[in-house]
């Protein structure tokens, strides 16, 4: 009985596994426009045509973001402000604007 539950459990989990990828996959997207706007200076733009692309739509939607316009123009901004994904991420960061604010 405990064994039909748990891959109740594992098989209802793996939508949550699979959207969590797509959204490393965005996050991945997102430090590879940073390094192109440091070293090349379009990394925004880059960042639009991917988001704004089948692919880019697809992965966005898989990862449960709505891929319209203000959430391109949101990675857009992202990218300007040119702090990488795991920088942005990280408490001492959030803390850090926290009290700049």
């Amino acid at each position: 009985m405990f064994a039909n539950i748990d891959a109740t459990v594992n098989k209802n989990d793996q939508g949550g596994r699979a959207q969590r990828l797509f959204a490393a996959v965005v996050l991945a997207a997102l430090d590879d426009a940073i390094a192109d706007d440091k070293k090349y200076g379009n990394g925004s733009e880059q960042i639009a045509r991917w988001a704004r692309s089948r692919d880019g739509r697809e992965v966005l939607m898989c990862a449960g973001i709505d891929p319209n316009e203000r959430c391109v123009n949101g990675m857009i901004e992202f990218v300007k402000k040119g702090v990488r994904t795991s920088v942005a991420l990280s408490r001492e960061e959030s803390e850090r604007q926290a009290e700049a604010a």
